[in-house]
């Protein structure tokens, strides 16, 4: 191959799926879900990496990011995350840069995998076979019947742990904490999942209630700028019940800050906004030295080869509305087996093939 293998394209391509039905949680309702799809090829392969983000994210990607990128060494990733990094230094690390650099950053580590015919996985070394998965869903726009339905029907399929949204009629969460519980049974794990909805003392009366229908897991029960807030959560809550916050950190200041407030007993990373694997990577790095766990936050095709090669990756988000787009758009995505997502190391890169014809009908 000699020394250097050179970037000669970079293509970038914009999806938008509607929703199956409205959705909302605490905090935001939406009726669909956009996807930034990136192609980058050297050495006769291409690679490709996505994130669900505004279309904004293109454009940046498309002007921006892509004039570093285009005729430098296609192996050399952490060069090439740092030329993306500098380039936005002007526009804020936060937000859309950060997603555009995610999708540019996971398109180029497939690419890689694939220039070198291993999987992800292989390429990064892994630390287990599968990673443990989560059904999440549970809208808040859902009635009591679709609740129980979507939740118990991933109870049924096997995965250990459901999450459902609380916090837009906080006077009805407790009843549909209590229907969830009914239709998963004893012998699953519920998480709730609050998206900064509830204020302090809300949050604590909260915790109470839920703990009595054996809520383990109590995502952003304030919100995730609240650290003196999380911090007395994840002291005041019931045993076992944990707090969990992260999905909008999008570079590892913001995981540090959160880390050293000690905010929370779990800490969530997102590949498709803290800047691609490189910064996901960085993410469990804190981790490590803070000796907590990390959850992949939705994204559950990317993050089952990241969840494997992860040390302190406990769970990865089997997001309703993303294994939704990623079965509809790629040969390859994951379906969870038994409650655990199996990477498929006979692949390159992260196994996936675009479903063009599919695809097409959503492009933007």
């Amino acid at each position: 191959m000699g020394d250097t293998i050179p970037i000669r394209d970079l293509r970038v391509e914009i999806f938008t799926v509607p929703t199956q039905t409205p959705e909302s949680d605490g905090t935001l309702s939406w009726n669909k879900t956009t996807l930034v799809l990136v192609s980058i090829t050297a050495g006769g392969k291409t690679g490709m990496g996505y994130t669900y983000a505004d279309s904004s994210v293109a454009t940046l990607i498309n002007g921006t990011l892509a004039e570093k990128l285009r005729g430098e060494d296609a192996l050399a990733i952490p060069r090439l995350w740092e030329l993306q990094v500098s380039a936005i230094r002007n526009l804020g690390r936060p937000g859309i840069c950060s997603m555009a650099i995610s999708a540019v950053d996971i398109a180029l580590w497939d690419l890689k995998a694939r220039l070198l015919e291993v999987s992800l996985v292989d390429l990064w070394g892994a630390v287990r076979d599968s990673v443990e998965a989560y059904g999440s869903g549970g809208f808040t726009s859902y009635s009591l019947a679709q609740l129980e339905e979507q939740l118990g029907g991933w109870a049924a399929q096997g995965l250990p742990a459901v999450k459902m949204k609380v916090g837009t009629h906080p006077q009805q969460d407790p009843e549909r904490v209590r229907a969830a519980r009914h239709a998963i049974g004893p012998g699953v794990a519920l998480f709730v999942d609050a998206n900064g909805a509830y204020s302090r003392k809300q949050a604590l009366g909260m915790a109470e209630r839920f703990a009595a229908e054996g809520v383990c897991w109590f995502e952003e029960p304030v919100s995730s700028d609240d650290l003196d807030g999380l911090h007395l959560l994840r002291d005041r809550v019931p045993a076992p019940m944990e707090v969990a916050a992260g999905e909008y950190g999008y570079d590892q200041v913001y995981f540090q800050r959160m880390l050293q407030a000690r905010a929370v007993d779990v800490l969530q990373a997102d590949a498709t906004r803290c800047a691609g694997f490189t910064g996901f990577f960085q993410a469990n790095a804190l981790c490590a030295a803070w000796e907590l766990p990390l959850s992949a936050h939705t994204s559950p095709t990317l993050h089952g080869h990241i969840g494997c090669a992860a040390h302190r990756l406990r769970n990865v988000e089997y997001f309703h509305d993303h294994a939704r787009i990623e079965h509809m758009f790629f040969e390859g995505a994951l379906t969870p087996e038994r409650g655990r997502l199996h990477p498929d190391r006979s692949r390159p890169g992260l196994g996936l093939e675009l479903k063009r014809r599919d695809a097409r009908r959503f492009a933007a």
